[in-house]
């Protein structure tokens, strides 16, 4: 059985199901019945057109659950959309359901939620980490955007800002190595910029590319994770950057700043950097302070207090780490481990280090925290460098 064929069929079947009148729940829930039915029969004589059977299955199921609750006049209208036997459209609906999942009746957050959730397969618990909030409370909030929109007709499409943080969340959960839905993200943010004319857009854009860019040097042979200052630049894909810049340069000329321009400008500056030791970290540290003022994000000033640590030192970072009064903040406790160690306090930082560790996100920025603390562990108190 190839799961991976189901998983990259399930968007575009789903579409077609919406697109003839089903709404979003009793949709998704056809379109499950119809990949059990597949995973049952198919590997007995699978079809010759994968995407056409899936269709006609989920449309059955979604008739027959229909009839079941719904008057005979009703009825007998949806049996006359039942698609027709034979192929089924090549045309790729995963990109539109990105937007009809921002409908306009969902706050912007439940509207996320719930479209990581359908459309981008990601699990309730990587949506959860991605908020900053409990499983449950995810749990509860993508449930109740699911009975908000049930029974909606989604002919009223959401709006970009809501599908670019959709996009954004699946790309970073493709990039963390937990879920490999980069590529896919940056292939419909593509998509999007082919087709609308926005800064924003292309400010996503090119910092996806910047960041993929480095996807290859972030990973030790054995798994281990690469911190950027110790990455081999010569693995990275010089031709994604360059056009990473390049997007990024036409967008600033706009002068509509916003929040994907200004991250992808620090990515920029850090791929732009022959060497770690070249890095322009004032200039960083002033798109951190542009970004801080467009979304007032803790993570955002938790990345800008590293900033702050490289371009005026390790005490000027703790201070700005301390201003955050967050160490509850996924990866504060990390950040403050890395700035004692270049205080020259390793004892402090061995601690921190290993505590980091077991509030660790996955597993591979674990066995990192871990073996940071080991080293510093291993030399007795001698100061970083010695």
């Amino acid at each position: 059985m190839n799961e991976a064929l189901l998983r990259s069929l399930t968007p575009s079947v789903l579409g077609v199901l919406v697109r003839r009148g089903a709404d979003f729940a009793a949709a998704e829930d056809a379109v499950q019945d119809a990949l059990v039915e597949a995973v049952r029969v198919w590997p007995a004589g699978p079809p010759r057109d994968p995407k056409g059977w899936l269709v006609t299955v989920a449309w059955r199921r979604f008739l027959d659950a229909t009839r079941a609750d719904t008057a005979r006049r009703r009825r007998e209208d949806l049996v006359d959309e039942q698609p027709a036997p034979g192929p089924a459209s090549a045309v790729d609906d995963t990109l539109r359901l990105y937007f009809l999942c921002a409908h306009p009746s969902l706050t912007p957050s439940s509207a996320v939620a719930l479209t990581l959730r359908a459309v981008g397969g990601l699990t309730t618990r990587q949506i959860a980490q991605a908020y900053l909030v409990p499983e449950a409370t995810m749990a509860q909030r993508i449930s109740r955007a699911k009975r908000t929109v049930s029974g909606v007709r989604f002919d009223r499409p959401g709006d970009v800002s809501t599908v670019l943080r959709v996009l954004y969340l699946v790309f970073n959960e493709g990039y963390s190595g937990d879920v490999d839905l980069a590529a896919e993200a940056i292939r419909l943010t593509r998509q999007l910029a082919a087709t609308i004319d926005h800064p924003e857009v292309a400010g996503l854009l090119a910092l996806m590319l910047l960041h993929h860019a480095r996807r290859a040097a972030r990973t030790a042979p054995d798994g281990g994770l690469v911190p950027l200052a110790e990455q081999d630049r010569g693995r990275w894909d010089t031709t994604s950057i360059a056009e990473g810049i390049e997007i990024l340069r036409a967008a600033l000329a706009r002068d509509r700043l916003g929040e994907f321009q200004a991250q992808a400008a620090i990515a920029a500056l850090h791929a732009d950097a022959p060497t770690a030791d070249e890095t322009d970290w004032v200039q960083i540290v002033e798109w951190y302070d542009e970004l801080a003022r467009l979304t007032d994000s803790p993570v955002v000033r938790l990345n800008r207090a590293v900033a702050v640590g490289e371009a005026d030192g390790p005490r000027a970072g703790l201070a700005a780490l301390a201003a955050l009064d967050d160490d509850s903040l996924p990866r504060h406790t990390a950040v403050a481990a890395y700035l004692h160690e270049r205080d020259g306090d390793p004892a402090t930082a061995a601690r921190l280090y290993a505590e980091a560790a077991r509030k660790a996100p996955n597993l591979a920025e674990r066995d990192h925290l871990t073996r940071q603390a080991a080293r510093l562990n291993a030399r007795g108190g001698a100061r970083p460098g010695a």
